[in-house]
């Protein structure tokens, strides 16, 4: 395995964890989430699950633009990377009162279309690039 393609799924990955994080930090200290301990509601993982969208396929697009070669491939394993950690809270969360049910299994079926999207968008920007 080639550094660059390494490089390209963590850096991906980092961009996803950093960003998603410091989202959710900030909207804990404006209030808008409640406190670690108060389960979420249906909006608030609606909230959640939408801006996690756009940063999944964000990240995706990212790692697909510095794969050496490959892009989709490289986004693909970014995407597997993200449903199988989304599975692993899925599963040791489940019986914790947390919020929806539905917001962690959407977290685990939305990885992979994300990564997918993220480099076609990635893919398709290379070619238009190419055809100026």
């Amino acid at each position: 395995m080639q550094w660059k393609s390494v490089r390209a799924v963590l850096v991906g990955a980092l961009a996803a964890i950093v960003t998603t994080t410091l989202i959710d930090a900030a909207l804990h200290a404006v209030h808008l989430y409640p406190s670690l301990d108060v389960p979420i509601d249906d909006p608030l993982a609606l909230l959640a699950s939408s801006y996690r969208l756009v940063i999944g396929i964000a990240a995706a697009w990212l790692t697909a633009r510095l794969a050496p070669h490959s892009p989709m491939q490289h986004a693909l394993v970014l995407g597997g990377l993200g449903a199988a950690v989304s599975l692993l809270g899925a599963v040791t969360t489940w019986n914790m009162d947390l919020g929806p049910k539905w917001y962690p299994i959407s977290l685990v079926i939305l990885a992979l279309p994300e990564a997918w999207l993220g480099a076609r968008l990635a893919v398709l920007g290379r070619a238009a690039k190419q055809e100026f």
